[in-house]
């Protein structure tokens, strides 16, 4: 992982009563990047649990700088939770992730593969350790998302998704609760960005009470549904295709273009070869992990005017 290494990521845990599980998973997380990345940082955001999730993860953060605990004060849900989390994030890579252990960190790796080349990288459980109902649940609601929003993930839910932080500068997180992934990867889709699905490992809740096939989140995501549909009429690409030849520095960027090539690396985890850019305001910046280009530097909110190509 020569070139992910030169990078930093966030690792986002959204939690709500997640005593039993918490800890075990804040510890794969740190296992897990520590090997990879020299800045890195977990960020947990508990829900208005009503167990000891909070005072868990307070002492987390108390023993380590780089663990940051954020609290609701009541049950918001998922969406929101993950919202929060994600405005906190600092680092180039997002990666979030459910607290109930039902994935292992360690296949991070697999996503980390791939994210030199896509935008998004996005795990799908190649076998789903759930309840017959919750399968059925599941087939039935990606069904009626394809149909409605075209959606073409074929796991839209699955809570192991790794993001350049660069497309939640450009995206805005309405959902507050299951449809965040939803509401997340059609924006991202619509605006270019590029997505690349990878298996992996699904594990059975040991722990915990899971939430999910809850009638009042099951109501929610159904409202959700049809108003991100409405939503989805504003939405416009930002990413395009630049022509290298127009760079105003030649031979700068011929050089940085052999340094790329010197650098010691895994056959499929290449730097990006597509040249490609984002149009904001009138201004044409580089798509790509550079040292000559920090996320920092990019003038993305909210409000920032973009225009698709």
């Amino acid at each position: 992982m020569a070139l992910v290494a030169q990078h930093s990521i966030s690792i986002i845990f959204p939690a709500y009563s997640e005593e039993d599980n918490i800890l075990q998973a804040v510890e794969q997380a740190i296992h897990c990047v520590k090997p990879l990345f020299q800045d890195w940082e977990v960020i947990i955001v508990n829900d208005g649990s009503q167990d000891k999730t909070g005072m868990i993860i307070d002492s987390l953060a108390e023993q380590n700088p780089r663990i940051t605990a954020l609290h609701h004060a009541s049950n918001q849900g998922y969406g929101a939770a993950l919202k929060t989390g994600i405005q906190q994030a600092q680092k180039e890579l997002i990666f979030f992730c459910d607290s109930d252990l039902q994935f292992h960190l360690n296949e991070l790796l697999l996503l980390l593969t791939w994210i030199e080349q896509y935008d998004i990288v996005v795990g799908y459980r190649a076998k789903r350790s759930d309840p017959a109902h919750r399968k059925l649940n599941a087939l039935c609601w990606t069904i009626l998302v394809r149909l409605l929003l075209r959606l073409r993930v074929r796991d839209i839910d699955c809570a192991f998704k790794l993001f350049r932080s660069v497309v939640f500068k450009a995206i805005k997180i309405d959902a507050v609760g299951a449809m965040v992934n939803t509401d997340i990867l059609v924006q991202a889709t619509r605006m270019g960005f590029k997505i690349k699905e990878v298996p992996v490992t699904h594990f059975p809740r040991l722990q915990g009470k899971q939430t999910g096939a809850n009638i009042q989140v099951i109501i929610r995501a159904f409202k959700e549904l049809f108003g991100l549909y409405r939503k989805l009429r504003d939405i416009r690409s930002i990413v395009f295709e630049y022509d290298r030849r127009r760079q105003h520095n030649a031979v700068e960027f011929q050089e940085r273009r052999r340094a790329e090539r010197r650098q010691v690396m895994l056959p499929i985890n290449f730097p990006d070869r597509r040249r490609r850019s984002i149009s904001i305001n009138g201004a044409e910046i580089p798509l790509a992990f550079s040292a000559d280009v920090p996320m920092s530097s990019l003038p993305l909110n909210n409000s920032t005017a973009c225009s698709i190509r």
